[in-house]
């Protein structure tokens, strides 16, 4: 997990509201329909459930590889400012 990724989850963990917020915002609502689809979100059950139990790795991968594609890296770089501020 690069830096950017651990601390933007390290921020959402601390802060529920905050997280709460992201999920209702349009980015975090095109998040969570790119780590859902082709799968029915089974591969972000796995990886939430890892991440849960001290193994984020499953859940970096996925953030990895939507910020592959330019619009998916876009997509995290204004999560990440938006949670900056």
């Amino acid at each position: 997990m690069d830096d950017i990724t651990a601390r933007l989850a390290q921020q959402l963990k601390n802060n529920p509201a905050m997280l709460r917020s992201l999920m209702q915002s349009r980015d975090g609502q095109m998040l969570m329909q790119m780590l859902t689809q082709g799968d029915r979100g089974a591969g972000l059950q796995r990886a939430a459930q890892e991440a849960a139990k001290g193994n984020p790795a499953e859940m970096a991968s996925m953030i990895q590889r939507i910020m592959q594609s330019p619009e998916g890296a876009a997509l995290v770089d204004r999560i990440n400012k938006a949670v900056q501020k």
